[in-house]
């Protein structure tokens, strides 16, 4: 993030009417980032999409980055709160309920992801969305893994979890080419293999196999369907 939302921090609203503003307000940021982008968007614009005075805007945000970094760190924060709770259960749940979740995450709460989304690429560079977001990611989806399977390697969840993050975008793209023919097979087929992916690995990794991964071959379709 940069030093100017390090100075100027956000201001978090206390009373029940300022916390509604400020819901407004990002809100608004939210509309304009996503209509014009970071760099063209201005602080007039925002309060005036909010229909609030300008200086309401800058008595919560003194500057445009606290706005930006407030929407991209509620995402991460959301994001981060799902996979801690499925990180509880991960030994309760079988394994489709697991590659259900993970593979949905991306597409959950969709509000704050088309807010934060455009936001951080506009604003962090691949190096910098590399070592926070998708590090996140993999550190999270690694403890989940070694709570499913407690004999894991911290090697092997590091492994998998870099696998299925990949497999995790691979369905986030995928969901948004709704005109796609063959999408929802697809879609299946990505659910399938993340499934077997995951099952192959923790039973090699209960008995110490250190095999290498084969995929198992894709089931025959019938292209004519």
């Amino acid at each position: 993030m940069s030093s100017a939302a390090g100075m100027a921090k956000a201001r978090a609203p206390k009373r029940a009417r300022g916390k509604q503003r400020v819901a407004e307000l990002l809100q608004a940021a939210a509309e304009v980032f996503a209509v014009k982008g970071y760099e063209a968007t201005t602080m007039t614009e925002i309060a005036a999409r909010a229909g609030a005075p300008i200086g309401s805007l800058y008595q919560f945000f003194p500057v445009k980055d606290a706005l930006a970094d407030w929407l991209v760190q509620n995402y991460i924060a959301l994001l981060v709160a799902d996979l801690q709770a499925l990180e509880a259960r991960a030994g309760r749940i079988d394994t489709e309920t697991l590659v259900d979740n993970l593979l949905g995450l991306l597409r959950a709460h969709e509000r704050e992801r088309a807010a934060a989304a455009p936001l951080v690429e506009a604003r962090m560079d691949e190096r910098t969305r590399r070592t926070t977001f998708r590090h996140m990611l993999r550190k999270q989806i690694a403890a989940i893994l070694r709570v499913r399977s407690p004999t894991l390697s911290v090697e092997a969840a590091r492994e998998m979890a870099v696998v299925l993050v990949s497999l995790m975008k691979a369905v986030s793209a995928l969901v948004d080419e709704v005109s796609l023919p063959g999408r929802a097979a697809a879609l299946r087929d990505l659910r399938s293999i993340a499934a077997q992916y995951i099952e192959a690995r923790l039973t090699r990794g209960s008995t110490g196999s250190t095999d290498a991964y084969s995929p198992p071959p894709p089931k025959a379709r019938n292209m004519a369907t």
